[in-house]
């Protein structure tokens, strides 16, 4: 297990893995490159990577901007600020999958930095629904529900991600997540725990208990009913599927609060 001093370096190179964010280089003296660990700060530094976005979300509601204006220019920050990291792995997925008649060729179709009509599609409606996800928690003279429901999706996405890596092999030996070292069972608990606790704290003071422990489940059945999709088409994971699985996670979490609500 990590340590507290541990897990603060953990959590800056979680930070700079998953995000464009600025990150001291003294948080990377010594270290080897490795992410097997990392993984265990990785819904903490997906709360940190959202404040930045949290915050134009709270600005455009105190300035009385339109609910779906708020949350396009929310998660456009939120893009920005990731570098697409997430819905680039969702759109080779997507591709991979819906072109790809066989294992072979559903990876060698997501490698090609090329976009097809699968991954265009899966792009479009990832953003729409969270768009739409997260207009409908906007609720005029209320903004803290919205805000915490973003900020609690953000954390519990990035656990189930490190869930996901760490529950197949790699299909690619030569891909970038087998290089970064999967995490151990340990880790991936670990993150997968404290994803959720984040989750539940952060919505339990501004969300209904059983809609926001409704949203909990959709998106950690979804990341599960990928994974075993993953595992029969590909035989195991890629950074492009575990960046799908933070997509999945996501928008099944706001989209489920979004219709309980």
């Amino acid at each position: 297990m990590l340590d507290w001093r541990a897990y603060i370096d953990e959590t800056a190179r979680a930070v700079s893995f998953l995000s464009r964010l600025p990150v001291p280089d003294r948080c990377f003296t010594g270290h080897d490159g490795s992410l097997s660990r990392t993984a265990a700060a990785f819904p903490l530094a997906g709360l940190l990577i959202a404040l930045p976005s949290a915050f134009v979300l709270w600005l455009s509601q105190m300035l009385s901007a339109d609910a779906t204006i708020a949350a396009l220019l929310t998660i456009a920050v939120n893009v920005a600020i990731t570098g697409a990291l997430h819905e680039d792995g969702l759109s080779d997925t997507a591709d991979g999958l819906g072109g790809g008649h066989d294992r072979e060729k559903a990876l060698t179709i997501m490698k090609d930095s090329r976009i097809g009509t699968y991954g265009a599609l899966a792009l479009i409606l990832s953003i729409a629904l969270r768009t739409t996800a997260l207009a409908a928690l906007c609720t005029p003279g209320a903004n803290t529900p919205a805000i915490a429901a973003w900020l609690a999706g953000a954390s519990l996405s990035r656990g189930l991600m490190a869930w996901h890596w760490s529950a197949l092999p790699s299909a690619r030996v030569e891909g970038v997540a087998s290089r970064a070292g999967a995490p151990g069972k340990q880790i991936a608990n670990l993150a997968l725990v404290l994803g959720g606790a984040l989750a539940i704290a952060l919505g339990w003071l501004t969300l209904p208990l059983a809609p926001l422990l409704a949203a909990v489940c959709v998106s950690g059945a979804i990341s599960y009913v990928f994974t075993a999709r993953i595992r029969h088409r590909l035989g195991g994971q890629t950074g492009d599927t575990i960046g799908a699985c933070q997509q999945f996670a996501e928008i099944g979490f706001l989209v489920t609060l979004a219709i309980a609500l």
